[in-house]
């Protein structure tokens, strides 16, 4: 019998593209634990790329620093999930879309699941969560995101990278996890799918706007696709049209019509 997989897990892609729920889900699992984002790993890529020349005056290799974050950020993650009675840890931060690279040094058994989300549907949710201007700029943020994380794909060996539609989580989501687990080489879980049944670290912010949304939707379940295509009503002419400028080639390259 094969090992139980140990390597840590993490959930990245631009904002607003359906995160949040991929990480309450992985967290319903009986061995993963994913608790709030973290952000600040990306910040220690400096050592060894910004500030490399002043860090490697210490005399030490880039391996050590590499291994020194390793010890410090996975040893956090590892006693957290422990205290959880988990024994695999994940970490959400979006934003890390932009250093997989930097992640898959520290971390060479790390996996990544980057959720994609149709941009225009994403724009639309920044203005309502972040305000216009967010939204405005959600224009050129999405492709950068999308064409980083691919690019940082692609240089990774074979399982360790899987991408995952945001209209086929909503639309499907046992299928859909189910393959989810299966990249991760874990069970599959039924108590995954009542995943807002499940003991989580959220802030009270986000349990009252699920439930508002819920609400809103007219849908009793936890996970409801009436925002996919919210584009379609919501997004004003001027930010369809920047989109068309910024975002065409990346929406036609994902099947985004």
């Amino acid at each position: 019998m094969s090992a139980a997989p140990a390597g840590p897990i993490f959930v990245v892609g631009c904002q607003r593209s359906g995160t949040t729920l991929m990480r309450l889900l992985l967290d319903s699992h009986s061995r993963i634990s994913c608790g709030a984002e973290t952000l600040f790993l990306s910040d220690m890529e400096r050592i060894v790329t910004s500030d490399w020349s002043r860090m490697a005056r210490f005399g030490f290799s880039q391996q050590y620093w590499l291994d020194r974050i390793a010890d410090f950020f996975g040893g956090m993650q590892r006693e957290y999930a422990a205290n959880r009675g988990k024994q695999r840890w994940a970490d959400k931060s979006p934003e890390y879309a932009m250093h997989i690279d930097f992640i898959g040094r520290v971390f060479p058994d790390a996996q990544f699941i980057h959720v994609i989300r149709d941009g225009r549907d994403v724009a639309v949710s920044h203005r309502k969560r972040f305000g216009y201007w967010a939204c405005v700029k959600s224009a050129v943020k999405w492709p950068r995101y999308i064409a980083a994380a691919r690019a940082s794909a692609s240089k990774l060996e074979p399982g360790r990278y899987y991408e995952v539609r945001y209209h086929e989580l909503v639309g499907d989501l046992e299928q859909t996890m189910k393959r989810v687990f299966a990249f991760l080489g874990e069970e599959w879980e039924p108590q995954i799918l009542e995943y807002d049944k499940q003991p989580h670290d959220v802030a009270d912010r986000y349990l009252n706007q699920v439930t508002s949304r819920r609400a809103a939707a007219k849908k009793p379940a936890a996970v409801y696709n009436s925002r996919v295509g919210s584009y379609r009503q919501e997004l004003d002419p001027m930010v369809r049209t920047l989109f068309w400028l910024t975002s065409r080639s990346t929406l036609k390259e994902l099947g985004y019509s």
